[in-house]
């Protein structure tokens, strides 16, 4: 699927089978209730000397390994069409417009993807969804591929795919937790999956260019109807059927009801309203030197590759900063970067102020990028802050969330551009996000477990969930 950006007791879970060799099991929920801005991990929380630790311990787990080599297998397939439906559209109408459409349209349809359908992640077993969601894009793929499709089909396909993405990316999220546990793990592997997301942008642009030099655009697009069946057999045999989180009654109402339900659920409590922000807003200034890269490349005079490299450079600093934060730093650590990481994310936009040349703006975008380490531990404080019945909803409105702030920020700075010079916008961003997220890290500071009651917290809204 798409995406994954960007990624989360009443039911036991199910043990795993003694051939898989998982390594010691994570912590209990109650040793990691929420540490907020200070962190509570116990000494004896630490795993056993000899277990595997780090990535390693993730790749250890067989179930994650199946959930890993699905994604990548999509994440690559869904990059090559994206690009070679735009060549495809393009050469069936000749406009630059429908052609730009068809990148935007990647995007647009997750908040209503990921609002209607939502309920889906916890009303029904987790493999059961991921499995058809990877069946139902190949299917939408597969039609793509008939000559005869107009191209108002095209683009209808393209919006159904990017519907269905943010409930499969909601649904394996949460379905992590059942196969990592809710500590360490699961944070690692939340991790992984992001930085095979940044890489495949990377590498899938690259191969579908390739692809596109020896396959017609639909041929190239046949790659991705492969890569979704892959995925879901992946997932159908190598992944347990667990029990769906939540019973039909725990929303109230129909399936189209029962989204509304829960995200009044989920929002309405101060402290899941304030995390879930915390993943959004800085996410939404960042990626205004990435829209504006074209134009700000042309303003400096730089040759046409550096289009490419001001494109790349920040998915390269946040795969660094990723790897190194996951390897090197602990969970309590990893807890204690949280808020200053995110305070001073936006800060090396600053430097678009005095409109650098291409080696400073590389190193400011790299720096940027680097600034998203801090997503590790608000991962752990998420989902230690939701209930495991909300958990699918949660993390699919997280998901359709963070796809639309980051068009929203795209558009918002397209049109400031419109009037300001680009590095001037660009710098604005970083000024104007800071102080935005700075307010936002006064608020999760607020609502940090034991600075609150649990009334506050809720903000007047039921968070009361019939327990399965």
């Amino acid at each position: 699927m798409p995406t994954d950006s960007p990624a989360p007791a009443d039911t036991p879970r199910t043990p795993p089978a003694p051939a898989e060799r998982v390594p010691a099991p994570a912590p209990e929920r109650a040793a990691h209730r929420d540490p907020g801005p200070g962190p509570t991990l116990r000494d004896s929380d630490a795993p056993a000397p000899d277990a595997p630790r780090g990535y390693r311990a993730v790749f250890a787990v067989v179930e994650f390994r199946a959930v890993f080599a699905a994604h990548l297998l999509s994440l690559l397939g869904v990059v090559v069409s994206e690009l070679a439906l735009t060549v495809l559209v393009y050469d069936l109408t000749g406009s630059p417009l429908l052609s730009a459409l068809t990148f935007a349209l990647g995007l647009l349809p997750y908040i209503v993807g990921g609002t209607l359908f939502a309920g889906v992640a916890d009303r029904y077993p987790a493999r059961r969804v991921l499995v058809v969601c990877d069946l139902l894009c190949a299917a939408c793929v597969a039609v793509m591929l008939v000559p005869a499709t107009p191209v108002a089909g095209l683009l209808a396909l393209r919006c159904l795919v990017a519907a269905v993405a943010p409930v499969f990316t909601g649904t394996r999220m949460a379905a992590l937790t059942d196969i990592l546990g809710e500590g360490d793990l699961y944070v690692l592997g939340r991790s992984l999956l992001r930085i095979v997301s940044q890489s495949a942008m990377l590498i899938g642009f690259g191969a579908g260019g390739v692809l596109l030099t020896v396959l017609s655009p639909r041929g190239a697009i046949t790659v991705t109807v492969v890569t979704f069946l892959c995925s879901a057999a992946l997932l159908r045999f190598g992944t347990r059927d667990r029990p769906a989180r939540a019973t039909t009654g725990d929303g109230g109402g129909t399936l189209l009801k029962e989204p509304l339900s829960g995200a009044r659920l989920v929002l309405g409590d101060r402290r899941i309203r304030a995390l879930m922000l915390l993943f959004w807003l800085p996410a939404m200034f960042v990626v205004a030197p990435e829209a504006l890269a074209a134009p700000y490349a042309d303003a400096i005079g730089a040759p046409p590759a550096a289009l490419g490299l001001l494109l790349c450079a920040m998915a390269v600093g946040h795969i660094g900063a990723e790897l190194f934060v996951g390897s090197a730093l602990g969970p309590r650590n990893r807890s204690r970067i949280v808020l200053p990481v995110a305070a001073v994310g936006l800060l090396p936009l600053l430097v678009y102020v005095v409109r650098p040349g291409l080696p400073l703006a590389l190193a400011a975008l790299a720096l940027a990028g680097a600034g998203a380490a801090y997503v590790i531990g608000l991962d752990q404080w998420f989902v230690d802050a939701v209930p495991q019945e909300l958990r699918g909803r949660a993390m699919t409105l997280l998901t359709a969330g963070l796809m639309t702030v980051q068009g929203l920020g795209m558009a918002l700075a397209g049109l400031a551009a419109e009037f300001f010079p680009v590095h001037q916008v660009v710098a604005g961003s970083g000024i104007i996000g800071t102080v935005c997220t700075l307010l936002l890290v006064a608020e999760v500071r607020r609502t940090a477990p034991g600075r609150m009651s649990d009334t506050e917290g809720r903000d007047g809204a039921d968070r009361h969930v019939t327990s399965r």
